[in-house]
C-alpha cells in the first residue's frame, strides 16, 4: 500500500459546502493566523483533525481564518507517526501567528520519533518559551502538553492531555484537570487524540463565532462533545 503524502501550506485542505457565514468577530482585525507544529512521530490525527476545522472555518467565514503548518526549524519533509508524508512548507515563524497549536505523539515509544526526541534536544520547548507575548494564545492536544511542559508553560496552570499521560503532566507542575479542553486564556490544552477536533472548534467559537463554529460542525456532520473547562 502506498503511503499517503500531503503538501502543509497556507491554504485550505478542507472541502466545504455552502456559502460564507456574515459578521464574524474578526472581520474587523484581520483573520484569526493560527500555526500547527509538526515534527517527526506526531499523530496523524492530531495534525488532521485541527487543520480541517480550522480550513474549514476560515472557508465558511470568508476568511477569517487562516491555518499553516510549520517546522520548529526550517521547511521540510515531516513523516508522521504512522508513515504519512508531510511537506511543511514554513519554517519557525511565530511572529505572523495568533494561535500556535502543538500535536502530540510517541508519548509511549521513548526510542522513536515523537515527543521525546523533541523535548530531550531542547529545541522546540525554548522556541516555545521565547514565542510568548501579549495576544498570542499557546495550545496543545494530546501529549503535545508534555512539550509544553517542557518549555515552562503549564507550570501552576490549569491543563490536560491524553489520559496516560495525566500522571506526567502533573510531575511536571501542571494542574491537570479532567475535561475534554482547558482554557486559561493564552494557554489552551486538550485532552487525547480526537479531542483536537473540541480544541479547534471551541477556538474558532472563541475567536471567530458561534456561529461559524456551529456552521463547521454542520459541514463536519460532527459535535463537540465533553467539558470546556475555563477559569
Amino acid at each position: 500500500m502506498e503511503r499517503r503524502s500531503f503538501v502543509a501550506g497556507a491554504g485550505a485542505l478542507a472541502a466545504g459546502a455552502g456559502a460564507a457565514v456574515p459578521g464574524t468577530a474578526r472581520a474587523a482585525s484581520g483573520p484569526l493566523r493560527v500555526q500547527i507544529v509538526m515534527f517527526d512521530g506526531a499523530e496523524e490525527q492530531d495534525f488532521a483533525g485541527p487543520f480541517e476545522v480550522f480550513s474549514l472555518a476560515g472557508r465558511l467565514s470568508g476568511g477569517a481564518l487562516a491555518v499553516s503548518c510549520v517546522t520548529g526549524g526550517r521547511p521540510r519533509v515531516v513523516t508522521l507517526a504512522f508513515g504519512t508524508k508531510v511537506r511543511v512548507e514554513q519554517g519557525w515563524s511565530p511572529h505572523s501567528a495568533d494561535v500556535i497549536v502543538v500535536p502530540g505523539g510517541g508519548f509511549a515509544r521513548p526510542n522513536e520519533p515523537g515527543i521525546w526526541p523533541e523535548i530531550n534536544k531542547g529545541d522546540l520547548p525554548r522556541k516555545l518559551a521565547a514565542a510568548r507575548r501579549p495576544g498570542l494564545t499557546i495550545a496543545s492536544l494530546c501529549t503535545g502538553a508534555i512539550i509544553l511542559a517542557a518549555a515552562g508553560l503549564t507550570n501552576g496552570r490549569p491543563c490536560t492531555t491524553h489520559t496516560g499521560a495525566k500522571a506526567e503532566l502533573t510531575a511536571r507542575g501542571g494542574l491537570v484537570k479532567n475535561a475534554r479542553v482547558v482554557d486559561d486564556g493564552d494557554l489552551v490544552t486538550a485532552a487525547g487524540i480526537t479531542s483536537g477536533l473540541e480544541l479547534a472548534l471551541h477556538l474558532v467559537r472563541r475567536e471567530v463565532s458561534a456561529d461559524v463554529a456551529t456552521r463547521t460542525e454542520g459541514v463536519l456532520e460532527y459535535e463537540a462533545r465533553g467539558t470546556v473547562w475555563t477559569p
